[in-house]
């Protein structure tokens, strides 16, 4: 398969580049949701245009907006990761720990409760996609029909689409989606980048943002911290959290 993307000397971004964007993006994100909206917006709704907080709304949606542009981005290195990782046990486990410690954290920093379940961090959807990939690349390998092994891996993907959902996944089974689609289009650069676009079309114009910042990805790991994303995630929502109160409860 031909693989069409830019010229190298275009792909100017690393694997750490593109995760601190990602970053960087989602602490916007989580700004916009856990502090404006939960302690400032929705405490005082409902809005009337043209007032000093309905413009706060405008940049909360701006905000949020913003934030679409990470998740793109941490699925994608979720397939880059899958395909170079030494021990895909070990990633599993990472991802199950940092997902499981990260949880009263999420439900604190964007729901103001200790234990939410109507919705679950992004952590347990990479952990799930995943799970797919590795899947996927079981059957391949074990199962020497082709017929098969296309049968066995749409039945994971239902499996895994399945749970997200009702597990109340962040991005549920349309994350498993675009992770499926980034891994299944991975040697096609732009056909991957194109479908992964049109299925997180819920989430346009904003999200368009991320795919052109992927096409720009050099294929280098970079430099920085495996843990970096790991320990950031729980911690900032944390902070957030720690932010909130003070603004309710300060002088």
């Amino acid at each position: 398969m031909t693989q069409l993307q830019l010229p190298q000397k275009f792909r100017l971004l690393d694997g750490s580049f593109l995760k601190t964007i990602a970053v960087l993006t989602m602490l916007i994100d989580h700004t916009a949701a856990g502090i404006i909206w939960l302690s400032v917006i929705k405490p005082a709704v409902p809005l009337e245009k043209g007032s000093g907080l309905y413009r706060l709304y405008l940049i909360y949606r701006l905000m949020r907006g913003i934030g679409r542009i990470a998740f793109p981005i941490f699925c994608f290195m979720l397939t880059e990761g899958f395909r170079y990782t030494r021990s895909r046990k070990s990633y599993a486990l990472r991802l199950l720990l940092f997902a499981l410690l990260s949880e009263i954290p999420f439900d604190l920093g964007l729901y103001h409760r200790v234990f939410y379940l109507g919705h679950q961090n992004v952590i347990f959807t990479l952990l799930l996609g995943f799970l797919l990939m590795w899947g996927w690349d079981i059957s391949g390998q074990k199962i020497r029909s082709a017929f098969l092994s296309d049968l066995v891996r749409f039945l994971v993907l239902i499996g895994i689409c399945l749970a997200a959902f009702l597990l109340k996944t962040d991005y549920d089974f349309r994350g498993i989606l675009l992770i499926s689609v980034l891994y299944l289009l991975r040697y096609a650069p732009l056909a991957q980048l194109t479908a992964g676009a049109l299925v997180m079309y819920w989430e346009w114009p904003a999200v368009l943002i991320a795919f052109p910042l992927l096409a720009l990805y050099s294929g280098k790991k970079g430099k920085g911290s495996k843990y970096f994303f790991y320990l950031f995630y729980p911690l900032h929502l944390l902070l957030l959290f720690a932010a909130s109160v003070l603004l309710h409860y300060g002088p």
